[in-house]
């Protein structure tokens, strides 16, 4: 695997080795002792989730609350999405700035967020599923959000905000200019 450090300390690019023939490819999806040995990170993961979502749906920016804080890995297994990290580490000096980064099946791709982090996707494809691992268990008391929409936060989503579609809840995050950070 090469990792690929982005412009905010800590969260990197996973781009796996893929060996590929007439019958299909195979690649290793984790390695623990190679994610330590090249990144500096030992982390255990505990809970793996999936999601299946259509072109427009927009997850996030959602977290938890310490001291259930999640470190996530992610990737696309089917189709393709926009997955973006926010910095919300009180004191980082990347604090309230964000990565993006397409993630695919085809690209393989998949994108490591510490802990201190809100995390939301975008699908761009007609169809996109979506796994991630967590080093955490979900606790539903512990779940936070921000506005998806931030105009603070600036991020491109890459679809008109009228073809996004929302959960319920999603669509009532405060801003980040109202948000004290728990991290």
């Amino acid at each position: 695997m090469t990792i690929v450090k982005t412009e905010i300390n800590g969260v990197f690019i996973i781009e796996p080795r893929v060996f590929g023939d007439n019958r299909g490819y195979f690649f290793e999806s984790y390695n623990e002792r190679d994610f330590a040995e090249k990144t500096g990170i030992d982390v255990r993961f505990v809970q793996d989730n999936e999601s299946r979502s259509h072109f427009g749906v927009v997850r996030g920016l959602h977290f938890q609350l310490p001291p259930f804080a999640q470190a996530k890995l992610v990737r696309v297994v089917e189709g393709r999405v926009l997955d973006v990290a926010v910095d919300i580490r009180r004191g980082s000096p990347t604090y309230g700035h964000h990565v993006a980064v397409e993630l695919s099946a085809e690209n393989k791709r998949q994108f490591f967020l510490p802990k201190g982090f809100a995390h939301g996707f975008a699908v761009l494809s007609d169809i996109a599923v979506f796994q991630y691992k967590c080093d955490e268990y979900y606790h539903p008391e512990a779940e936070g959000a921000i506005a998806w929409n931030d105009p603070t936060l600036a991020i491109d989503w890459r679809i008109a905000p009228s073809e996004a579609e929302l959960s319920e809840k999603d669509k009532h995050h405060q801003l980040f200019a109202d948000f004290v950070t728990p991290f």
